[in-house]
């Protein structure tokens, strides 16, 4: 609904061609999005809120109250859709000229040290596994994103101006 919203408000001052290129983007962005979220929620929540719960013993419980279940859901629910937004984000850099596959392949190394960083920052346990399981997902979406520049953006839109 708010996505709805903001197209509504943007729409009207685009022009024909913005809109032929903008609408797919965004239509596609939202279902990255959703199964980014779908993603971290079915697959990655699981092994995380275990860790967090294994700590318990004969003298230690844990008590997760629901804010702390929320926030951490939410947490990985929203870094799991950001994530799975990079395929879309880099077709639309490359549309526009920033980036291209020779790029993204010359710099794949540190994209992956990139990706292994964010995994450590953004994940909510210190193991290595769960940051693992953040970092795999955005080494793939990289090569997934060459892969879909290749295909979809393989010459950047050229810079008209409409007379209307």
């Amino acid at each position: 609904m708010i996505f709805y919203q903001i197209w509504s408000f943007v729409a009207p001052g685009l022009y024909q061609h913005e809109k032929r290129v903008l609408l797919p983007f965004s239509i596609l962005s939202a279902f990255c999005f959703i199964g980014g979220s779908a993603f971290g929620f079915l697959v990655i929540f699981p092994p995380a809120f275990h860790f967090l719960t294994s700590y318990s013993n004969s003298y230690l419980s844990a008590m997760p109250t629901v804010k702390e279940y929320f926030s951490l859901s939410l947490r990985l629910l929203l870094a799991f859709g950001f994530i799975f937004e990079m395929p879309v984000f880099m077709v639309l850099l490359a549309k526009i000229g920033i980036v291209n596959t020779k790029l993204l392949r010359k710099n794949r190394k540190y994209a992956f040290l990139i990706s292994f960083v964010i995994a450590a920052v953004v994940t909510p346990t210190p193991d290595v596994v769960n940051q693992f399981l953040m970092a795999a997902p955005m080494v793939v979406l990289y090569e997934v994103s060459i892969i879909a520049i290749w295909i979809f953006a393989r010459h950047p839109i050229a810079h008209q101006e409409d007379n209307d």
